[in-house]
């Protein structure tokens, strides 16, 4: 075989075993905002995008069958962008942090900290009459405060609320006072004269994101540890959510090889730790999950298909134990990362995004809400630092100057191209 036939042979297996397989393949982007120009790693084949600044601590985000995008936020505004995404306009703005929004049969339910609200609307509708907003069903208050609901492949609504602490005796079930009620995924019963909630799964301390796979239909949420156990413990969960499911906090803690007690509680565990259901991945402590979604087909890549997406908010906590008072620089970094699945089964975790926190702690973004648009791009929010929405999506160019998703490691397509040519 003549040298430049292996040569042509060799790079072209280099290139399919990177994109077919389990690696994800990386290019350097500069995205500059306020003058301040940041170098991002992004996947070969994508592009990033700051679409508008024009939000206010925007959280969870949902896009309408009508291709319009209704934001929420901790502001107290409930926006909406229509395509291009670039120009929001504020539908109404309430009290008690309307952190986001569903959409069903001419209605915005509206998830508050103190209940699920519902309000009439049209997708023409240009403002919404806060007085019109009223309460559907009632929820615990105070504590984590933020709470997510979207609606459910069999058509009801689903809600996740997270306890009052680290260590709160609160728990998903009737058993318990009406304001412990609290930790993981409910779902509404609107069967009779007045909704209500029932549990769904129990067990979690501050589940924000949850979403259905799209081919299994089964449930999935990112989960936000507790505090108190250090940098380093217990890791963020990523949990498989079944009717019933117990998933143990906050008397149980998986340290990512086994199943501790917790001696933070003293009360007795409502289930036994044989019941517990351990989570299917893991992200470092401290990294703050929030929005997730699956990406469908069709939309980004076949890299990203069927995959879940998921916002790291990035921590507060610092090295060596945890608290807020060390180097910002050794904070968890914010990131947009990639939960692969095989076979409808969770396989591994990558990056997607990264790059929005600098070597000495500075901040571009906080990555909030994440949703995959009409267009096929991933758009997310950033609640922090930049407040705005971005976009990824893919470009058409043959110089992504690609890098493998490993620390430090900057091999490029072109790098690996010479050093076949070296070496022959």
């Amino acid at each position: 075989m003549h040298w430049h036939r292996l040569i042509l042979l060799v790079a072209c297996c280099l290139i399919t075993a990177a994109a077919g397989g389990d690696a994800v393949l990386y290019r350097q982007q500069t995205l500059t905002t306020d003058g301040e120009s940041w170098t991002l790693a992004v996947p070969a084949g994508m592009q990033l995008e700051l679409m508008t600044r024009q939000l206010e601590s925007p959280r969870m985000m949902n896009f309408l069958p009508t291709g319009d995008l209704i934001i929420g936020s901790r502001s107290g505004h409930v926006y909406r962008l229509a395509p291009p995404y670039r120009d929001p306009e504020v539908l109404v703005t309430l009290s008690g942090y309307p952190h986001s929004i569903a959409y069903r049969d001419g209605e915005l339910l509206i998830a508050r900290t103190d209940g699920m609200y519902r309000a009439a609307w049209s997708p023409r509708q240009a403002a919404i009459d806060p007085g019109s907003v009223k309460r559907l069903a009632a929820l615990p208050a105070g504590g984590h405060s933020s709470r997510s609901v979207a609606l459910g492949p069999d058509g009801r609504v689903y809600l996740s609320l997270g306890i009052t602490g680290n260590c709160a005796d609160n728990y998903l079930d009737t058993s318990y006072p009406f304001d412990k009620r609290r930790g993981g995924v409910l779902v509404l019963d609107e069967s009779g004269a007045q909704p209500h909630w029932q549990p769904f799964a129990a067990g979690l301390r501050n589940p924000v994101g949850f979403d259905w796979h799209p081919v299994t239909g089964v449930l999935y949420a990112a989960n936000n540890g507790p505090d108190h156990l250090g940098y380093d413990q217990p890791p963020e969960y990523f949990s498989r959510l079944l009717p019933g499911s117990f998933h143990g906090m906050p008397w149980f803690q998986y340290d990512g090889e086994q199943l501790r007690r917790d001696s933070c509680i003293g009360s007795r565990p409502p289930r036994p730790a044989r019941e517990v259901s351990l989570p299917v991945a893991t992200f470092p402590a401290h990294s703050a999950p929030l929005g997730m979604t699956f990406v469908p087909a069709g939309a980004l890549d076949a890299r990203f298909t069927r995959n879940a997406i998921v916002a790291l908010h990035g921590s507060w906590a610092t090295r060596p134990g945890g608290g807020r008072f060390g180097s910002r620089a050794t904070r968890r970094p914010p990131k947009l990362v990639m939960v692969q699945f095989s076979d409808g089964e969770a396989a591994g975790v990558v990056d997607v995004v990264s790059g929005f926190q600098r070597p000495d702690g500075a901040r571009l973004a906080r990555p909030a809400g994440v949703a995959v648009g009409p267009d096929g791009a991933l758009y997310f929010t950033s609640d922090a630092h930049t407040q705005g929405l971005f976009r990824l999506s893919p470009i058409h160019s043959s110089n992504n100057n690609a890098v493998r998703n490993s620390p430090g490691e900057q091999s490029s397509i072109e790098d690996l191209l010479e050093t076949i040519i070296r070496l022959t």
